[in-house]
């Protein structure tokens, strides 16, 4: 087993073709399969089953591709820390869910600092992929929340993760809708009265996801609800359907993808704690302490 073949597997899943992966590899066909063979030789089990519809993992195949995903990711972090080391580039990676605070806390650090060489992450992504992007050293700390309805869950993943929660901030909840819709300029609203409007929300697409929601309200039943992974497609969405969206009211003019939304505070009271995530006896880095900092200064905002 090695390296090569993990990535591999992780194409051919992703693919679900075994012709597409190697294309995408830029490997031939039968080199693929044959290395695959060998890997599933010397595991001692099928790691995919052939359809008439392209090729789709075992069951044996899924537990293998959820541990090649480990291996493979830190085989990466391995090999951009120490490998290409000698370029001398500066960097930092950090994680978060869906806060455009988050994003220009990343870019005001940059400012900042000014490096003349450079690698800098940000991975907007699912509040998983956050835990897990920690937990694994891909990313240095995680930007997370939390409301009433998955504390307790979200407390006991830290604690399994190894990872330490610092909530630098508790938001009230507010309604997002686009500025021409019909209740734009409330000042505050009752969930029930936007029951008419399509919910937007960000798609976790994980088992439980329901309780990993970055949003408030997460155990209300919305009777319309759209879910979507990507910022862009969400506001074009609230825009275009009149939808709505639920978050901290922390809505940054300099986003040009939330210009034309405006915030109502919402009458029920879930209180969102937004904080941070590191790992159990790590150190920041001085990016990382000066990402902090950066953090902090949003606990006042309005």
């Amino acid at each position: 087993m090695n390296i090569n073949q993990l990535k591999y597997v992780l194409k051919i899943a992703e693919c679900h073709s075994m012709r597409e992966a190697s294309s995408r590899l830029y490997i031939s066909q039968p080199a693929l399969s044959s290395s695959v063979h060998e890997l599933e030789e010397e595991l001692g089990f099928l790691l995919f089953e052939r359809t008439n519809k392209g090729v789709a993992l075992s069951k044996e195949g899924r537990d293998f591709v959820n541990f090649a995903k480990k291996a493979v990711g830190q085989y990466e972090i391995l090999e951009d820390r120490f490998l290409t080391k000698k370029d001398e580039r500066e960097r930092f990676s950090v994680s978060t869910q869906h806060f455009t605070f988050a994003i220009e806390a990343f870019t005001n650090v940059i400012k900042k600092f000014d490096p003349q060489k450079f690698v800098f992450s940000i991975h907007e992504t699912k509040t998983k992929a956050v835990l897990d992007d920690v937990r694994t050293s891909k990313s240095e700390g995680g930007i997370v929340s939390y409301s009433s309805a998955n504390k307790a869950l979200m407390k006991k993943l830290f604690r399994e993760y190894g990872l330490l929660f610092t909530p630098p901030m508790q938001r009230e909840t507010y309604i997002y809708v686009w500025k021409d819709h019909d209740l734009a300029g409330r000042k505050e609203i009752s969930i029930e009265e936007m029951a008419p409007y399509p919910y937007v929300c960000f798609d976790q697409s994980v088992e439980g996801s329901l309780y990993l929601n970055e949003e408030a309200m997460a155990d209300h039943v919305f009777e319309k609800m759209i879910k979507s992974d990507d910022r862009a497609t969400s506001m074009e969405i609230i825009a275009k359907l009149g939808g709505y969206s639920i978050g901290s009211g922390m809505l940054s003019r300099k986003d040009a993808t939330l210009q034309g939304l405006s915030a109502i505070k919402l009458i029920e009271e879930d209180p969102l704690i937004i904080g941070y995530i590191t790992r159990k006896r790590s150190t920041f880095s001085l990016y990382g302490k000066a990402y902090i900092e950066e953090l902090l200064q949003y606990r006042e905002i309005e």
